[in-house]
């Protein structure tokens, strides 16, 4: 009986879909895994397809892909260590989120997720497996944060346990896994090994951050949040058995660096994975599309990106010019097409139209539109992928002109609130890492993050003639949104009760908007799109 196992683990960026290009990832991880000795690599859930793959996952044709891929790369890797990956798998009519096993050319092992969801059906709870002599249970996905199918796997003889997981980021999310991995430890006597994906996948951006604890809940290795990496653990068995020895011990970022390189690592890989190389916006001189401008740059490099102002009759010299000199300071290129001419084409297009009306919201929101399709226009004719530029305190009352400045394919900031957008600038300014493409120093001008907002679309206009303050703002939509608390209980807090009400009306009737809003990625416990969908007719409001 073996005394000492090597496991080699790879925490991989996938792309959703690219079975090939994924089982080629897998295949050089392997290669890795054969030369340093290992007796196993483990790779994480739904590796093989990439995560969350949604309905795709249940696609007969696409199913029968991931097992014809499946058996090539058993054949491929059949002298050498075992695999252990991810992947969507049919048995008989059900469809499963699987952790496949293969050594010796074949699939010598399934490990079926205990619970189901809206993707897998549920299965029976599968018991530990054996690779050279070595018993392994696996609690795969969400199947670790209770602890059935962890004590089962101890009490039916696995000596080490592997909890492979496909776990999209968001704040604190890290904290909360070792807490839920220690409690298994503590539950179960054995040693873990929590392995994650990394990288972007439409709203999510898995983290990586794989660590591994001994008995007793003392962590052994942790690798670095937000990148590949591959790490070879030892464990060797003593008097009290099983034990990992230590290994890299990566440092993890506070929230505002986890939370930039998240924007990051989601614009690029939406990008990369879409097959686009530069991206565009329009540039106000405001301090969220100065924000964006500053992410693309530290994500795809200066020379990748395009701004554009677009001034009309209310565009302030002072906006003007503080776009001008943000491009400056990031090395981006800058253009100006004005929208004057061709608002006054529309104005008189319409007069007829508009006979004995006075102007109000519409007229304002032209000026929007006609910057949404002068950047469209840029992006068909160019090739560029158009950024959104709406933090979450917009997204969430529709402060923002649909197919205006809604337009774009991404929107780094949707889940941004706009106080953390300004905390973010000064953290940026204030911080470079060697990730990051764009230059040192102080990048954003302080005189953006300082002035008032405003959408310049009429004289003197601020956001808050329309809005609250933005910090009592974000207070009551963090309440409403990742608290999921009742206007009652905000008022009870101390919260104004009209401007409760106003919210929670704004909130709602702005649901429309946010079924065509552009897709960004998620950084708080609980995000518009995949995490909160509301009917678009919805007739019961919380009066309080």
């Amino acid at each position: 009986m073996t005394d000492r196992f090597r496991l080699t683990i790879a925490q991989l960026n996938p792309t959703l879909g690219d079975l090939p290009g994924n089982a080629a990832l897998a295949f050089g991880a392997w290669q890795q895994a054969q030369a340093a000795g290992a007796q196993m690599l483990a790779l994480p859930e739904l590796f093989l397809s990439g995560s969350p793959a949604g309905d795709l996952a249940r696609k007969p044709a696409f199913l029968d892909d991931c097992r014809r891929t499946i058996e090539k790369l058993a054949e491929d890797c059949a002298e050498g260590p075992a695999i252990g990956i991810g992947a969507p798998w049919r048995v008989g009519g059900r469809v499963h989120d699987a952790w496949l096993v293969l050594q010796g050319g074949r699939i010598t092992a399934q490990v079926l997720r205990h619970g189901g969801d809206a993707s897998f059906d549920p299965a029976p709870i599968s018991g530990p497996f054996a690779v050279d002599g070595l018993r392994l249970g696996c609690a795969l996905g969400a199947d670790a944060l209770s602890p059935e199918v962890a004590e089962t796997g101890a009490e039916t003889g696995a000596e080490i346990l592997l909890c492979p997981a496909a776990d999209p980021y968001h704040r604190a999310r890290h904290d909360q896994r070792i807490t839920h991995m220690v409690a298994r430890v503590v539950e179960t006597g054995l040693p873990l090994v929590q392995l994650n994906l990394t990288g972007g996948q439409d709203e999510w951006v898995h983290d990586g951050a794989s660590f591994v604890l001994n008995p007793g809940g003392h962590k052994q290795l942790q690798l670095p949040p937000f990148e590949d990496a591959v790490a070879h653990v030892d464990f060797i068995r003593g008097e009290g058995g099983w034990q990992a020895e230590p290994g890299t011990m990566a440092p993890q970022p506070d929230e505002w660096e986890q939370d930039y390189r998240a924007m990051c690592v989601a614009l690029g890989d939406y990008m990369r994975k879409s097959g686009f190389r530069r991206a565009l916006l329009g540039l106000s001189g405001g301090v969220d599309s100065t924000l964006v401008a500053t992410i693309a740059a530290d994500t795809l490099g200066p020379e990748n990106v395009r701004a554009v102002r677009l001034p009309s009759v209310h565009s302030t010299q002072h906006s003007l010019d503080d776009a001008a000199e943000q491009a400056r300071r990031l090395g981006i290129r800058m253009d100006t097409l004005p929208i004057t001419l061709a608002q006054q084409a529309v104005t008189e297009t319409l007069a007829e139209s508009f006979a004995g009306t006075t102007p109000d919201l519409t007229e304002e929101n032209i000026q929007s539109r006609l910057r949404g399709v002068l950047l469209m226009a840029l992006s068909n004719k160019f090739g560029d992928m158009l950024l959104c530029t709406g933090n979450k305190s917009e997204v969430a009352v529709g402060y923002a002109t649909i197919y205006g400045d809604m337009a774009g394919s991404y929107n780094p900031l949707r889940d941004l609130y706009k106080t953390r957008v300004f905390q973010t600038c000064r953290w940026r300014n204030e911080n470079h890492r060697d990730w990051m493409r764009g230059p040192a120093g102080e990048v954003i001008p302080p005189a953006i993050i300082a002035k008032p907002p405003s959408a310049e679309l009429r004289p003197g206009q601020t956001d808050q003639d329309s809005l609250p303050p933005y910090d009592l703002l974000d207070a009551i939509l963090e309440g409403l949104i990742e608290r999921d608390e009742s206007a009652s209980a905000l008022i009870a807090q101390g919260f104004d009760a009209d401007t409760v009400q106003r919210v929670v009306r704004l909130v709602q009737f702005s649901e429309w908007k946010r079924y065509q809003a552009a897709p960004g990625p998620r950084l708080s416990p609980r995000a518009f799109g995949m995490d909160r969908r509301y009917p678009l007719v919805n007739a019961w409001q919380d009066r309080g």
